[in-house]
C-alpha cells in the first residue's frame, strides 16, 4: 500500500508494504488514486514518490507473482500496471522520486516514470535491475520507462543486460538518478524541485511536459493495441524461472 501527506501543497506518497515496499494491486490501486488527486486538485503542486523504513520499493510483489496460475490472470495484472506506469508518466505535475533506500526492479521502473530521480547518499543502499538473471523481460510499458530515463541504448543495455547493483554514486553515473542528497535533505529538497518547476506563470511546466512525453505515451498505446504482448509473460511460468522466482522470494522470507 501507499501512505500519503500533504506538506506545501505537495503530496508526498509512501510505498509501505513490509520489509521490501514491494508492490502489489493495492499499491498500484492507491498509486492511481493519489495520481488522480494530483492531476484534479488544483492546490496540489506536484507529488514526491519515497518509501518508509530503509527501503524505496524493492519491485513487485514475487509472492504475487507465484499466486499467478495462469496467463490470463498474469495479464490481467499488468493490464492494471501498464495503464497506472503510464498515468504517472503523464501526470500533470512535477513528479520527484525521493529514493531513501535501496530500489529494485519495479521500484527502479516506477521511478523512471517520475520527472526527477534523487537518492540518499549512502554506501549500502543497492539500486538494479535483476530481470535478466530472473529469466524475466519487462513490458511494454515498463522498458519504454526504462529507455527514456536512461536516455540511452548504451545506458540501457548496461543497466539491463548486465544486471548490476550500483551503489548511489554509481547509479548516478549510469543515469539511474539525477541527484545524491543527505537523509536530512531528501524530501526538503524534492519539494524544492516540485516549486521551483510548477510555481511558474501559466503553470507552463503542464504544458512542457505533455509535449516532451506524450509522443512517448503514443508509443506505448500503440504498441499496447497492435503487438500480442501478452504472450510474453508466458515466461513467468518457464521451469527456471520459475525456480528463480521462488529461491529469491525464500531468501526474501529467511
Amino acid at each position: 500500500m501507499i501512505h500519503h501527506t500533504v506538506e506545501d501543497n505537495i503530496v508526498i506518497a509512501s510505498f509501505n508494504n513490509g520489509k521490501y515496499n514491494s508492490i502489489n494491486l493495492e499499491t498500484l490501486n492507491n498509486l492511481a488514486d493519489i495520481i488522480a488527486n494530483v492531476n484534479e486538485n488544483d492546490t496540489i503542486r506536484g507529488l514526491v514518490l519515497t518509501g518508509t523504513g530503509k527501503v524505496y520499493c524493492s519491485g513487485f510483489d514475487l509472492g504475487m507473482f507465484l499466486g499467478f496460475k495462469d496467463l490470463e490472470e498474469t495479464v490481467a495484472f499488468f493490464n492494471v500496471s501498464e495503464q497506472v506506469f503510464m498515468d504517472l508518466f503523464m501526470c500533470a505535475k512535477p513528479v520527484v522520486a525521493a529514493l531513501n533506500g535501496a530500489a529494485m526492479a519495479g521500484g527502479i521502473i516506477i521511478s523512471m516514470a517520475a520527472d526527477y530521480r534523487i537518492c540518499k547518499n549512502h554506501p549500502k543502499i543497492q539500486l538494479g535491475m535483476s530481470e535478466i538473471k530472473l529469466g524475466l523481460g519487462l513490458s511494454v510499458v515498463q522498458s519504454t520507462l526504462m529507455r527514456y530515463g536512461l536516455d540511452s541504448e548504451r545506458n540501457f543495455r548496461e543497466v539491463m543486460y548486465d544486471a548490476k547493483r550500483y551503489d548511489p554514486e554509481g547509479a548516478l553515473r549510469a543515469g539511474l538518478i539525477d541527484e545524491l542528497s543527505d537523509e536530512k535533505n531528501l524530501i526538503p529538497r524534492a519539494k524544492e524541485i516540485i516549486r521551483s518547476w510548477f510555481d511558474n506563470p501559466g503553470r507552463a511546466f503542464n504544458l512542457l511536459k505533455y509535449q516532451l512525453r506524450k509522443p512517448v505515451l503514443d508509443q506505448m498505446k500503440h504498441y499496447l493495441e497492435t503487438e500480442k504482448w501478452q504472450e510474453r509473460f508466458n515466461c513467468m511460468f518457464h521451469p527456471e524461472t520459475r525456480a528463480s522466482l521462488e529461491a529469491v522470494y525464500k531468501m526474501m522470507q529467511g
